[in-house]
Formats: C-alpha cells, sequence, structure tokens
C-alpha cells in the first residue's frame, strides 16, 4: 500500500509526539528535543522521497513487517548437519561504496556459500546528506545476500547514526529498513532495552525437530555519555558499553530458553565494540601489556591472528562476560570497531575475536599496506559436535585477488530493489 505525501506526513508526526523510549531514556509526549526535531522533517522527506522512486512507504510501518516476520521460518541446519556463517565488520560507506568493498562480500559469499551473514556494526558512515543516500548506502550492503538468497542480519556501532543530523533517519529508522527486506532476519528488538534491535536467533537441527544453537545480537551503542554524576570521561574511552539491562536481558533470557529446551543451548554472540576482556586475552594480564606478556598469553590462550591498534572498549566493565561464564551457554563473542584487529582466543572457554573491516572506504592499515587485512570471519558449526561451534577463520580480500591499491574506488548507487513480501 502506498500513502499520500500528506497521510506520510501525518503518520511521521504522530509517532514523533507519542511516548517512546530511546537511548539513555524516555521522551515524554509533546516534549521536542533536538534529534526528534531533526527527525520530523528528515522522516517527512524520506516519505516522499521513497515514493517518488517506488520504493513502498510502509517500510516503516513496524506491525506490518513485525506480521511478516512471524511468517518466515527458523533458521536450521542443512540436511548434512552443517551451518555456516559469515561476520562482515565495519563496511562504513555511504551511498558511493567503495566498488571493493561489494566486490569483497560478493566473492566471499560465492566461496563460502553461508546459510546466514551478520553485517556487524558500522555498516554505513557519515556521509550520507538525505534520506534517499541513505536507502542508498543500506542498499549497497543489503544487495550481496539478497541477490543471493542468504538470510541476513545486522547489528548497530558507533557510526551508523553518524548521518542521521543530515538525513534524520536514526538506528530505529534503519532497522525498519533493513527488516523491509525479504531475506532479512532483523526483529523489532526486545522493548525497554539500551539500543536497537537487541535480539536472538535459534537454528534448529537439520531435521527441523529441535533447536541445537542460538545467536545473540545486541547493540553496543555509541559514544559514552558527556558526564555522569557530574564527572566527565576526560582521560579514559569515549566508546560505548553495553548496559545492564542488556545483559540482565541476555541473562533472563538465556535461563528462559534453558528451561524451554531442558538444556543449555549453545550460542555465538555478536557485538560491534570489544569487551574489556579482549584485551586482557592479549596480554594475559590486566595491567602488564608486554611483548613477554603476550608470548604466554598466545600458549594460554591459543591466539591467533593480528592486533595492530589497541582495543577500544568504553569507560565501564558491562559485566556481560561475568555473565556468559555463569550461563555456560556462549562458545564465542565476536565483534569488529577496530578495524586492523582480526585476532581470536580461548579466554577460560569462551571465544574472544575480531571481526576485522570489510569496507575499503574507511581505515586500514598504513601506507601502501592500507587494505591488506579487508575480509571476513567464517565460523563453522555442525550439529553433531558437542559445542556445535567447530571452528572460526578469517578469510581475506587478498586471497581473491582483489585490487588491494590503498585508493578511492568509489562508485555509483546500486539500484534501489522494489521491496516484495517473502512467497
Amino acid at each position: 500500500m502506498y500513502l499520500t505525501a500528506s497521510l506520510q506526513s501525518l503518520y511521521i508526526i504522530n509517532r514523533v509526539v507519542m511516548l517512546k523510549q530511546d537511548r539513555g531514556g524516555f521522551i515524554v509526549s509533546n516534549e521536542m528535543n533536538r534529534r526528534k526535531f531533526i527527525k520530523i522533517g528528515g522522516m517527512s522527506t524520506v516519505a516522499l522521497t521513497l515514493a517518488s522512486t517506488g520504493v513502498p512507504v510502509d517500510l516503516f510501518n513496524e506491525t506490518e513487517v513485525s506480521a511478516r516476520k512471524l511468517d518466515k521460518a527458523k533458521l536450521k541446519f542443512n540436511p548434512d548437519g552443517k551451518f555456516k556463517i559469515v561476520q562482515f565488520n565495519d563496511t562504513q560507506d555511504d551511498e558511493r561504496i567503495d566498488r571493493r568493498t561489494i566486490e569483497l562480500m560478493e566473492k566471499v559469499l560465492d566461496s563460502e556459500k553461508p546459510d546466514f551473514v551478520v553485517l556487524n556494526g558500522d555498516n554505513i558512515s557519515s556521509g550520507c546528506e538525505t534520506p534517499l543516500e541513505m536507502k542508498q548506502a543500506m542498499n549497497n550492503i543489503a544487495q550481496p545476500m539478497e541477490q543471493r538468497g542468504i538470510k541476513w542480519a545486522v547489528t548497530f556501532g558507533n557510526h551508523d547514526e553518524d548521518s542521521t543530523p543530515k538525513s534524520g533517519l536514526d538506528e530505529e529508522d534503519m532497522l525498519r529498513v533493513y527488516m523491509s527486506y525479504p531475506h532479512n532476519m532483523n526483529q523489532p528488538g526486545e522493548k525497554g532495552l539500551t539500543g536497537t534491535g537487541n535480539m536472538n536467533l535459534l537454528i534448529n537441527d537439520s531435521k527441523n525437530k529441535k533447536t541445537v544453537f542460538n545467536l545473540w545480537l545486541l547493540d553496543s551503542g555509541r559514544y559514552a555519555p558527556e558526564t555522569i554524576a557530574g564527572q566527565d570521561f576526560e582521560g579514559y574511552p569515549t566508546w560505548d558499553w553495553l548496559r545492564f539491562n542488556q545483559v540482565r536481558w541476555y541473562y533472563d533470557q538465556s535461563k528462559e530458553i534453558e528451561k524451554r529446551f531442558g538444556r543449555k543451548i549453545p550460542s555465538l554472540l555478536f557485538i560491534h565494540i570489544p569487551l574489556w576482556e579482549h584485551r586482557y586475552m592479549w596480554f594475559a594480564s590486566v595491567d602488564e601489556r608486554s611483548e613477554s606478556r603476550h608470548e604466554l598469553a598466545v600458549k594460554k590462550h591459543a591466539i591467533t591472528g593480528e592486533r595492530n591498534e589497541d582495543e577500544c572498549p568504553g569507560p565501564v566493565n558491562s559485566g556481560l562476560f561475568s555473565a556468559m561464564l555463569e550461563r555456560g551457554d556462549v562458545k564465542g563473542v565476536f565483534c569488529g570497531h577496530d578495524h586492523i584487529n582480526t585476532y581470536c582466543g580461548n579466554y577460560y572457554g569462551i571465544l574472544l575475536g575480531y571481526g576485522g573491516s570489510a569496507g575499503f572506504g574507511t581505515y586500514g592499515l598504513s601506507g601502501d599496506e592500507k587494505n591488506r587485512l579487508r575480509g571476513a570471519r567464517v565460523f563453522h558449526l555442525d550439529e553433531k559436535a558437542e559445542n556445535v561451534l567447530v571452528d572460526t577463520h578469517m578469510v581475506f580480500a587478498k586471497d581473491y585477488g582483489i585490487d588491494l591499491t590503498p585508493n578511492d574506488q568509489s562508485i555509483d548507487p546500486l539500484p534501489l530493489e522494489r521491496m516484495h513480501p517473502v512467497k
């Protein structure tokens, strides 16, 4: 169904003045802050713009999108009992994406043939000036999976809302756009939690009779607040962190899943911003950071891969790792954020790792090596294995003969595709 421009505007304005939970607190009805003021203008514009391009306006209707999701079958293992996941991190570009980012995604998908893909935050960047450009930027990274019929989902990173002041689209709007694609598996997310789109996805066995694996997708936020209790964060990391309500939700949901199925369901957890424990693992120490400590850590935690920059967690340790140790169901936590880190290790029974950066349009290594580590992480699952997760490794653009020249190779936006309900 298509709405007239005037009805679109009334719909947007009506939604803005409703009582609505936002990151870090509540926006009270009829109380207009700067972000919502921007959003009114931006959303009115996007409704008009998308209508003119032939894209259904109902991709902003949560009720219809949610109803469509309920009709989708669960993820399930293949007849051979295997399931493969690919993680793309930090594609981080605008509507004129570097062509090699798409080439990398396509070649990874064609060679690995995954059953599911996670776009794990910082999916787009600050370069989008209009709602249409935001839509084009999201479409660029959705099409490699959509064209191949591969199911996929996103988490959000600290840069996804960088274009919000100009475009008026925030993470909730972006989530609705992503959810409008036929093969996307995102859900609106648990209500009352900090962040956008916090969710889990169960995966059934090859006979579709029982659940054998689970995926957690959490929003690790953007940036720390300016102050807490009148104190700023000068001298501390300024990134965000998972809040207690998210950790508690994971813990409670994990217990509920165990109760429902009579056993703990092994799982992977995807977040954009790393945990403090990533850094602890690399040095096998909280305080000492030396090459000798790292050499010990390699043996102790079976670390593979590279670390070319300091981890950038938030100033507060969320306690998620403690909760996961207590529950014993999460077998690995994988992040992005720090583009030139690709390592993975076993930290007290839980794999901690990076997905590297898939985006050629964002920062990388220095000089001629800028794009050497562009790549993706692959996960192999086997329903007959004890923990189901049997292996993970990185694949790199260099493995596919992709041009690694440190220059700009941005292209015009991919054509916007009409969105149709899943058949």
